[in-house]
Parts: structure tokens; C-alpha cells; sequence
């Protein structure tokens, strides 16, 4: 059962979440929240396995929530669900420590999906922000970064889970750790959004 958190100030929207999240096998939302401030204060109480995090709110932005909560949950996954899909944006999003980040239009069935992704370790995107972010690496001459590394970090930044990565590259998913701790000492970060952030930031790949 994947236990899903919602911070949504609409409330129709939110309640369309809540619903389509109970209504299918395996998922379960256990709190909904119009507000950053109201989560921060609840979702410690009943952590979920994933929060589905708006930007735009009144009073705290989403980006600012996802700050506070990874500083009180550092383990949290947050998966960004907005309209907003400015490059600056998604940047700062994944920077806070949003491990995916998803448009509001994207079909019911796709969104569980991205879900489900987030929970596994994956870091999911919408079509329109995974195109944005292809149009934006171009391969860096600058990076110490092994090929092999470059292909693992293009991976993770794809929103591919470990097992994903090690099935695609033929290697075990312990090849897939090593190299992802090399990447993180290279780039000097220390978890998958930071790297796939500094990735975007610093045009370390070629998608």
C-alpha cells in the first residue's frame, strides 16, 4: 500500500486527487493539506511514502514547503504536481529535494504511475518537463565524470529506479550504486535530486 500525502489549495483538485488515489488497489491518501504550513505541522504526525507537493500556494510556495519538510524529513519523497513548468522553476523545485516533478494535465493512469515511480526510487516527469530538460543538457567538456558515469547520471536523470538503470546498461544494480556514489562524490552533492539538479544546472549530460 502506498500511503500518499496532498498539498493542494484547491479544493476540488484536491479532492479529485483524493479520490482517484483511494480509489485504486495499493494506494491510499492519508492526509490532504490547503496549505505548506498546515502540512509541515501534519505530515510529520503520519508520514506518507510520497507527498504530491503544488507550487503555487498562498502564503509558503511549494518550493519553500519542500525545503522545510526535507529538513524535518530528510528521507521524504516529494513529488512536485503544479501547472507550472517554467525551467527556473523545475530547477529550484529539484534543488529543495523534489525527487519528480509532474504537470497537472497528465492522465490519471500516468500519474499513479509517477507515483508508484517515486516510491521506488525513480524520479518521474512529465513529457513537457523531461522535453524541456532534453532541450537544456548538451554534453559538458568540463565534467571528470567516466563515460560510464555520464551514462548512469543521464539515466537517473531520466527518473529511471536503480534496477531500471542496471537492466538498461546490462550491469548489476551494486554497479549501479557504485557508480552513482562516484558521481555523487564527483559532483560533490549527496543525494539523486541534488545530482540530477547540479546535472540540469550544469549541463552535465546529453539526453
Amino acid at each position: 500500500m502506498i500511503e500518499v500525502s496532498i498539498v493542494e489549495d484547491d479544493p476540488d483538485i484536491r479532492e479529485s486527487l483524493a479520490l482517484l488515489i483511494n480509489g485504486t488497489p495499493g494506494f491510499k491518501c492519508i492526509s490532504s493539506f490547503g496549505s505548506c504550513e498546515k502540512a509541515i505541522k501534519g505530515i510529520p504526525k503520519d508520514i506518507p511514502d510520497v507527498v504530491l507537493m503544488d507550487i503555487g500556494l498562498p502564503g509558503m510556495s511549494g518550493i519553500e514547503g519542500i525545503k522545510a519538510l526535507k529538513e524535518k524529513l530528510p528521507e521524504l519523497d516529494i513529488m512536485v504536481l503544479t501547472i507550472q513548468s517554467d525551467d527556473k522553476v523545475v530547477f529550484e523545485a529539484l534543488c529543495a529535494g523534489a525527487c519528480g516533478y509532474m504537470i497537472k494535465d497528465t492522465p490519471p493512469a500516468q500519474l499513479l504511475e509517477a507515483i508508484q515511480e517515486t516510491r521506488n526510487g525513480g524520479a518521474p516527469m512529465s513529457t513537457l518537463i523531461a522535453r524541456m530538460v532534453v532541450q537544456s543538457f548538451q554534453v559538458a567538456q568540463q565534467t571528470s565524470l567516466t563515460t560510464r558515469e555520464t551514462e548512469v547520471l543521464t539515466h537517473l536523470c531520466k527518473g529511471k529506479s536503480y534496477k531500471m538503470i542496471a537492466d538498461d546498461l546490462f550491469i548489476s544494480e551494486e554497479t549501479v550504486r557504485r557508480h552513482i556514489k562516484n558521481i555523487y562524490r564527483k559532483l560533490e552533492v549527496h543525494s539523486k535530486s541534488e545530482a540530477v539538479a547540479k546535472a540540469f544546472k550544469e549541463k552535465l549530460v546529453n539526453l
